[in-house]
């Protein structure tokens, strides 16, 4: 392991480089981070697992950094440009923003306004002007540039405020200003597209909308960002005083009151709403992104980590029902160690309201298997037959709960159900599954995509790799917390212990069917 990046990781998290070393070899080892905060904390001096995702997390960017670095140098060094201090400076850079900066006169463009001016010999005429020297007398200097290409003095002084705009938006300087003005002053605004009143409705409330960006909550700019992709919102993210902007970027570089000062003053009104303006915006809309999904993610991380870690009902045997008016409710009965017994459908809602069937098919199942316990989905009919469940007098106490069903209907038609329930419908295996999570959240829960389970808002507008990595780490943080019965766990359930893998979670079930229990 590089001592680079431990040294720039040891600074950056304020850890003991040893710590961060053995961490970081123990991660390329391919070990977990839960397998690594219980089982190595002799190696890693105890470091938690927010700390050793905080190395994994920052060893991944300095690695993105260093294969940016690496393109950038070949790309200059390819175009023979490369100096002695412009290696320096790339080198030195610290983010991706520094080292973009840097590159961007470097850059491999398309034709753009400069090159074609640059191509027309105008560049010595836009050198001139910007030493802004006070006698000069811009429209008697252009005259020295006319050609077929460039017919008049102005569009002779056009080209090289061209070239100068595209210099003043290449430079690190302007490019910091901008930021600093956009950081302190940004607002994001939105507007209705022109006709898409009603089609766009459940976005009114950003019809008209501005704030500022540093005070746009997260769920606020991702439903913002969504009504721009259905192409209902129009959104730009600008500093609150424009002219302001352009006033600071033209101190910075205006150096005196003559004509070819004025000549420059154009040229950098022209950078500003032609290139500098749309290029920060962009990085804005971007960084904007990046920390609303970080708040969104962290949002279902939490919640996705209490639903897992629900306190389980434990070894009773339950009746579970996913409830629904016309197809009816399937009900499904579970042993005391989650093994399906029986299935069977009733019908108390409308149409057909047979609810006197229903009431008597429910009493014969929980006298016949001695049910302890009924878990009903909280989807649709749930209200209603959690109603009629509690109206049943049963011969025994008989505990009645609602669970959430959110993600069964996925689980149903998965590989993992089908593997488990080859000769029963989606339908049975929906209710088996809501049945079972009652039982123990966590083993039943963790079959599903986190994605899938409905931990929060807008989870399909975040970044999705970023999205999955976390929810996973989290199942298997959970799963790591409380441990697993290694007799009744399945498959799916082993494979996230710290240390096993699929196949060996395999071998152990087949070995526990094939031997009895451990």
């Amino acid at each position: 392991m590089s001592a680079v990046y431990v040294n720039n990781l040891s600074r950056a998290l304020g850890l003991p480089a040893w710590k961060v070393e053995n961490t970081l070899a123990l991660l390329n080892e391919g070990a977990t981070i839960p397998f690594i905060a219980r089982y190595r904390k002799e190696a890693t001096g105890s470091l938690d697992e927010v700390q050793v995702a905080e190395i994994q997390k920052e060893f991944k960017r300095l690695e993105e950094l260093d294969k940016r670095r690496e393109a950038i140098l070949h790309s200059i060094e390819e175009q023979g440009k490369l100096t002695d201090e412009l290696r320096q400076k790339i080198e030195a850079a610290h983010t991706l923003t520094e080292l973009e900066d840097l590159y961007l006169p470097y850059k491999p463009k398309r034709k753009t306004r400069a090159s074609v001016a640059r191509e027309r010999g105008l560049e010595p005429l836009a050198r001139r002007l910007w030493l802004q020297v006070d006698t000069d007398n811009p429209e008697k200097l252009a005259q020295g540039y006319l050609t077929d290409e460039v017919p008049t003095v102005a569009d002779a002084l056009l080209g090289a405020r061209d070239i100068l705009a595209e210099e003043v938006n290449e430079n690190p300087d302007a490019r910091n200003l901008m930021r600093f003005v956009f950081s302190k002053t940004a607002l994001i605004k939105s507007k209705v597209v022109k006709g898409k009143d009603e089609a766009g409705a459940k976005y009114r409330d950003y019809f008209d909308y501005s704030e500022p960006l540093k005070d746009c909550p997260s769920h606020r700019l991702l439903a913002i960002r969504r009504g721009e992709e259905e192409d209902i919102l129009r959104v730009l993210i600008l500093p609150a005083d424009e002219e302001d902007a352009v006033r600071q970027l033209q101190d910075r570089f205006v150096k005196g009151y003559g004509p070819s000062s004025q000549q420059v003053e154009l040229a950098i009104q022209d950078c500003y709403e032609r290139l500098l303006s749309p290029s920060i915006e962009t990085e804005f809309r971007n960084s904007s992104k990046e920390k609303a999904d970080k708040e969104a993610i962290d949002v279902f991380v939490k919640n996705l980590r209490q639903l897992l870690l629900a306190p389980p009902l434990g070894q009773k045997r339950v009746l579970g029902i996913d409830p629904g008016f016309r197809t009816g409710c399937k009900v499904i009965v579970l042993d005391a160690s989650g093994n399906f017994l029986e299935n069977t459908t009733i019908y108390p809602h409308p149409p057909q309201n047979d609810d006197a069937g229903a009431r008597k098919t429910l009493d014969f199942l929980v006298q016949k298997h001695g049910i302890e316990a009924i878990a009903v989905g909280n989807g649709t009919a749930g209200r209603e037959t959690m109603d009629l469940c509690r109206s049943i007098r049963f011969p025994h106490p008989v505990e009645i709960f609602m669970a959430n069903e959110a993600g069964a209907s996925i689980y149903s038609a998965s590989d993992v159900a089908r593997e488990e329930f080859p000769d029963h419908d989606v339908t049975v295996r929906g209710a088996i599954s809501i049945g079972r999570r009652l039982m123990d959240p966590l083993a039943e829960l963790v079959k599903i995509d986190p994605k899938s389970i409905g931990v929060g808002q807008y989870q399909h507008d975040v970044n999705q790799p970023q999205l999955k990595e976390s929810l996973d780490q989290v199942v298997e943080s959970c799963v790591n917390s409380v441990g697993v019965n290694l007799n009744t766990a399945s498959k799916h359930l082993l494979t996230y212990v710290s240390g096993l893998g699929p196949a060996l979670a395999k071998n152990i079930v087949d070995y526990r069917a094939a031997n009895g229990p451990f």
